[in-house]
């Protein structure tokens, strides 16, 4: 079963092959001990039974045991009259576990509450330094004053992503410990997100840190689409046609772009005959205005601890407004001083803050979180359905990144997977049992536990992750050995004592009936912590429990009367098949040199 988790590829397969060869080791162990020292130890410690006192809690626990398994006998003969009925009960699962997969909301990895929320303030694109500087205090203020909050971290004006243009911020937030609040970080983040309304002209964005993200980029959401074009001009046309068809997606929230083309800049005209007539040339104009507005290094000042570096600019005050160009005065080559404005005029005109590029291509970036219910699958499947409806240009392509990427590829691989895991163990029983017809009957058993686990999934408000995937392939291994104490015991029986395969599977059902009970229930109870744990983490430990659970009552209760019924069918066909080879008038060898000698 854990063959096809240690040869997958990609993020994913880096993520679970420590996982796999975890339990494919563990298995190995205990392989060893139950062949070397089990067997000792029942030899040393069970006492026979005759002689022996039992506590009342044993005594209690056999008359338990005892009524089940009377109540099992009647139902399984009820079960044996009535083949057909479990037939198409198996059969029917196996529909159902088609649909249910087809149904279910689907998700990459479950979203954790870390305790740290990142955010992202993303402004007009004409603000000033100054005024991002105001209103990043404003958020930082709001979201210190929830109840939950220990400390926000934000800055502004640099680093990358996001934080590299004047108009945007980052924020980093610390929750107080799980055990200290009584809201999760999604709960924090949709009461901050109802007070930061507040603050005008300063959409925030909010998104829990997850220990596992893989890929993409710094954006203001979990979840990124790109756009990528070759023409720029094409591209700055599109994008904002999609990214308003995005917001009106109800399954997707905090849609935001990283296009910055909205930008304002003063464009200098020189009237270079004028200029010239001044005696002023292109290189002292530029020299000027890099002296004003550029950091041009003109000293050092030397201390006894540290050195500074000298910078000439003009006064802050003047930066804020295009009119101190006005104010502006050139040295021209004779030593007058003439006003820049004599010789040039200036006009505000738009321009680009950034122009972000995928590989060699120029892109733009929708980043987007989920709405409260949906799956990251939906989200997938209404954004590939929006793009499709605006019959985008050939010159321009739409794809996911980092994590929705890594989940459309998952996506794709997981009836992949769960299937090889299948072949991986039909294989192994065939060699077994030398036979091709009764692994399908211990196959049988997994269809009722893929039911069970889809629909504890459901009625636990679960997406299938990739978490819930690698438990229904732990039920791979877990359930068949239902079918593997049944049908390894009818086999001896037929083979070494003559029964008929009805009265072979009843003995079996019936003498298997306390290991089946014992192993299950062990399995299940060893699942439920994760099922119903909570905590640090737990959102990552949760659909596997709930898968395993699930899949293991469902799987319980049914695989006890479908299993033999299938066996009892396998074996009229494995019988069927014997009569086919050896009706009269076919001798095996003269028809084989027949055969080869028609090929020749």
């Amino acid at each position: 079963v854990f063959i096809p988790i240690l040869l997958m590829g990609g993020m994913v397969g880096r993520l679970f092959r420590e996982f796999a060869v975890t339990l494919s080791a563990a298995i190995a162990v205990s392989l060893l001990v139950s062949l070397t020292t089990t067997p000792m130890m029942c030899a040393r410690l069970l006492k026979p039974e005759q002689g022996r006192t039992h506590g009342s809690l044993y005594r209690a626990s056999e008359w338990v045991f005892d009524h089940m398994h009377s109540t099992y006998n009647r139902s399984l003969h009820w079960a044996l009259a009535h083949p057909l009925l479990m037939v198409s009960l198996t059969l029917l699962t196996v529909g159902i576990n088609i649909g249910l997969f087809i149904y279910i909301p689907k998700g990459f990895f479950p979203e954790q509450d870390t305790g740290r929320i990142s955010g992202a303030i993303q402004a007009a694109q004409d603000i000033s330094f100054q005024a991002m500087r105001e209103k990043l205090s404003k958020v930082v203020d709001v979201i210190k004053s929830d109840p939950d909050v220990t400390d926000v971290t934000g800055f502004t004006g640099g680093g990358g992503g996001g934080g590299s243009t004047t108009n945007t911020a980052r924020m980093f937030i610390a929750l107080k410990p799980f055990e200290e609040r009584k809201t999760s970080a999604r709960d924090v983040i949709g009461r901050l997100r109802k007070k930061l309304v507040q603050v005008p002209d300063a959409p925030t964005y909010l998104q829990p840190v997850q220990d596992l993200r893989v890929g993409g980029m710094a954006s203001n959401a979990l979840y990124q689409f790109t756009l990528q074009g070759e023409n720029l001009k094409e591209l700055n046309k599109w994008a904002p046609r999609v990214l308003r068809q995005l917001r009106a997606l109800p399954q997707l929230v905090d849609v935001s772009s990283d296009q910055q083309d909205k930008g304002l800049q003063s464009w200098l005209q020189i009237d270079r005959n004028t200029a010239s007539r001044l005696g002023i040339t292109a290189q002292l104009i530029d020299n000027t205005l890099y002296d004003a507005f550029g950091q041009r290094q003109v000293a050092i000042t030397y201390t006894p601890l540290n050195q500074y570096h000298v910078v000439m600019e003009v006064a802050p005050r003047y930066w804020q407004r295009p009119e101190t160009l006005r104010e502006i005065y050139v040295h021209s080559s004779n030593g007058a001083e003439v006003p820049l404005s004599a010789f040039t005029s200036y006009q505000p005109t738009a321009t680009s803050l950034s122009v972000n590029h995928l590989g060699q291509f120029p892109s733009v970036t929708t980043s987007f979180n989920l709405a409260p219910g949906a799956a990251l699958g939906d989200a997938v499947k209404a954004i590939e359905d929006t793009t499709r409806r605006l019959m985008l240009p050939v010159s321009i392509r739409g794809m996911f990144l980092g994590t929705a990427e890594a989940f459309e590829s998952s996506l794709a691989n997981e009836p992949w997977l769960i299937l090889a895991a299948v072949v991986a163990v039909y294989i192994v029983l065939g060699i077994l049992y030398e036979s091709y017809i009764h692994p399908i009957t211990i196959l049988s058993t997994l269809p009722s536990a893929g039911v069970g686990a889809l629909l504890a999934l459901l009625l636990c408000r679960t997406e299938l992750s990739i978490i819930a995937v690698i438990g229904m392939l732990l039920l791979v291994g877990i359930v068949k050995k239902n079918g593997i104490m049944m049908v390894d015991f009818a086999l001896e029986v037929e083979r070494k004592e003559g029964k008929k395969p009805v009265d072979a599977i009843s003995q079996a059902c019936l003498l298997r009936f306390r290991p089946i009970m014992m192993t299950t229930m062990a399995a299940l109870l060893g699942a439920l912590p994760l099922a119903v744990g909570r905590g640090v983490g737990s959102e990552l430990r949760r659909p596997l429990g709930i898968a395993i659970v699930g899949g293991l009552i469902l799987s319980q209760m049914l695989t006890l009367y479908t299993t033999p019924v299938i066996y009892l069918y396998m074996e009229r066909f494995r019988l069927w098949g014997q009569r086919v080879r050896r009706r009269p008038g076919r001798h095996p060898v003269t028809d084989e040199v027949a055969g080869s000698e028609g090929l020749g």
